[in-house]
């Protein structure tokens, strides 16, 4: 009928972009146009696609995707828009041929050479929907009205119609004298990558938009990060993820604080102010309150002075009890006092600032307030004199009113322990995992067996339909992120008691995959972190090779091991390449041969230099 037909995404990202842009020309007074950065910026490709740091970059953030990355190292925005369009179902099984190609390891082939014009650019890959059409006209002499209907059936996948374009196709390839098995595995080719293939179109306007936040997370990080963040305010653990990757970057995100943070998360210097938004119960209005009162005293080259005189400025209309507990909670009042002293003075804040705010209202500012430079209600009163929180109340109540941990977390006092644990891993590295299905069978041990640190929550126990039999559902939360877990009715009653603790625990189980979903970890063992364990080798060899060594690398070796001392016994293998070796084996001398002085004997002879024998 001659009509355009176009689709118009919303897309998030669109706002995060717009977004840093405005906080650029914030904090730099540089009014940067995303339509006109450069291209082909190299170290935009280099620090953000070839390392795959791609957390906040659309359409490249799976794991998958972020292993292709690494292993192809994309150059430009066509080499982006490819692999966009190959990461879908299908065309994906061409990847890995794909990356070979690329990398001159396996030879570019076209079954006939009529496809070298059309699947030059992408490796002799049938990737994008156009080059179906293109195909199909070439070699078949579709018009290209024709081959619009042949991408449409193959996506489709209608047999009937399928049917007859492959009548279609073959009859259109003899005509032209092109062999018939070459033309039939084409046109299988076609259709095995047309019906998930994207348009070109399509898949370009994703990667420009992939290059452009790249370009801005590599030359603006700490704007396209606070952007990001502030996207992704309102899904705590994707919040925990984007900061885990600030830190990453040396990107220090600070807790929130009433005498700084605004609405949503800001540049605050190199480092990234939270944002009061994330606190629950911390409503728009309150906010907007806060920021009034601290813009009228910076107004006056003056800030909040006291937790009082914050309480007194502040619209208590618009900030009850409740949310200047959230405040409190989430560390935003800490410039005033400690957490515990600020919670047990809110009855008496709240009143006495209520008592200001009537006076003022009613014209009554005190007989004396007039002669007096320092008001009355901005004197720091003494707060309450109570004990401080412990590390897990403290922890506990910012994971109630953010989400997540902010000053800590309570797995950061064992990071040494785990360390020492052999084959723990954390909850990203899991859900990376692929697992393979279980074999069923007894007495065999259990396939992909993993053990997690992390602290158990939300958890639910429900009652079998089949069996009638009680099994518990949980996450499993670390640093990193979170990962589902499932206790079932043969483990549950053994089980129960210890999914209930709440500290850090070790939890063994067997990772399991799920179909259309992310894996889950079948519970075998809890145990609090506290009371495990570790086992460090009683027998270690170190190798000093003599062509590197030095006097001074000897003595400072003597050093490491007078620094750790424990029940380990060791041996010296003074080497000389190619030569000779001294073993010595020091008396009375045992050493703890843990992570930090493996890493530390690594860093003055080189990497494997210690080894465990037992």
């Amino acid at each position: 009928m001659g009509l355009l037909k176009m689709d118009f995404l919303g897309l998030a990202t669109l706002t995060v972009i717009t977004d840093c842009l405005k906080l650029i020309e914030q904090t730099s007074e540089e009014k940067l146009d995303i339509e006109t950065v450069p291209m082909d910026d190299p170290e935009t490709f280099r620090r953000v696609f070839h390392t795959a740091l791609t957390s906040g970059i659309f359409q490249f953030e799976s794991p998958g995707m972020r292993d292709i990355l690494r292993r192809y190292k994309p150059d430009t925005v066509e080499d982006l828009t490819a692999l966009n369009a190959l990461y879908r179902p299908g065309p994906m099984d061409m990847i890995d041929d794909f990356i070979e190609r690329k990398w001159g390891r396996r030879k570019v082939e076209f079954l006939l050479p009529e496809l070298e014009g059309i699947l030059k650019d992408s490796l002799g890959v049938i990737v994008y929907q156009e080059q179906v059409m293109r195909i199909a006209n070439v070699l078949a002499s579709y018009s290209l009205g024709e081959a619009d209907l042949l991408r449409r059936a193959m996506g489709k996948k209608d047999p009937e119609a399928m049917a007859k374009q492959r009548d279609r196709f073959m009859n259109g390839a003899a005509a032209l004298g092109h062999p018939k098995a070459a033309v039939a595995e084409i046109f299988d080719l076609m259709a095995k990558f047309s019906g998930y293939g994207f348009n070109k179109s399509h898949s370009a306007a994703y990667a420009l938009v992939a290059y452009q936040t790249a370009y801005l997370k590599t030359h603006h990080p700490v704007e396209f990060m606070a952007a990001l963040l502030t996207a992704e305010i309102s899904k705590p653990e994707n919040v925990v993820k984007y900061i885990k990757e600030c830190r990453e970057m040396n990107i220090p995100v600070e807790p929130p604080d009433v005498l700084f943070s605004d609405a949503d998360f800001t540049p605050h210097g190199n480092a990234i102010r939270f944002g009061l938004t994330a606190i629950k119960n911390v409503g728009r209005n309150a906010i907007d309150s806060i920021l009034a009162a601290r813009k009228e005293l910076a107004d006056q080259n003056l800030s909040f002075a006291s937790y009082w005189e914050f309480c007194e400025k502040v619209d208590l209309r618009l900030m009850n009890k409740r949310v200047l507990e959230s405040l409190i909670k989430a560390g935003a009042l800490d410039s005033f006092g400690r957490r515990s002293q600020l919670i047990a003075a809110a009855d008496k804040a709240i009143e006495r600032a209520q008592k200001t705010q009537r006076d003022e209202a009613a014209g009554q500012h005190g007989l004396f307030g007039i002669f007096d430079d320092h008001p009355a209600t901005a004197k720091a009163d003494a707060l309450p004199s109570v004990p401080d929180w412990d590390e897990n109340q403290r922890l506990q109540s910012e994971k109630e009113v953010l989400g997540f941990f902010v000053s800590g977390h309570p797995l950061d006092k064992y990071s040494e322990k785990l360390r020492n644990l052999p084959g723990v891993v954390d909850t990203a590295t899991a859900l990376e995992m692929k697992p393979a299905p279980s074999n069923g069978r007894r007495g065999q041990a259990p396939e992909n067996e993993i053990a997690i640190a992390g602290v158990i929550v939300g958890l639910k126990v429900a009652k079998s339909k089949r069996s009638g039999e009680l099994y518990a559902q949980a996450a499993l939360e670390d640093t990193v992120g979170k990962i589902d877990v499932i206790c079932f009715p043969k483990d549950y009653e053994r089980l129960a008691p210890s999914l209930r603790i709440e500290v850090p625990v070790l939890v063994r189980g067997q990772l399991r995959a799920e179909e259309d979903a992310a894996p889950k970890l079948a519970v075998s063992s809890v145990q609090a972190l506290e009371d495990v364990k570790v086992r460090l080798p009683q027998n270690v060899r170190i190798r000093v090779p003599l062509e590197r060594a030095s006097e001074a690398t000897l003595f400072e070796l003597q050093k490491i091991i007078a620094a750790a001392p424990g029940t380990g016994k060791f041996m010296l293998n003074l080497e000389q390449a190619g030569e000779y070796c001294v073993v010595l084996e020091p008396a009375g001398t045992a050493i703890a041969a843990d992570r930090a002085f493996i890493d530390k004997v690594d860093l003055l002879l080189g990497r494997g230099m210690v080894q465990a024998l037992d």
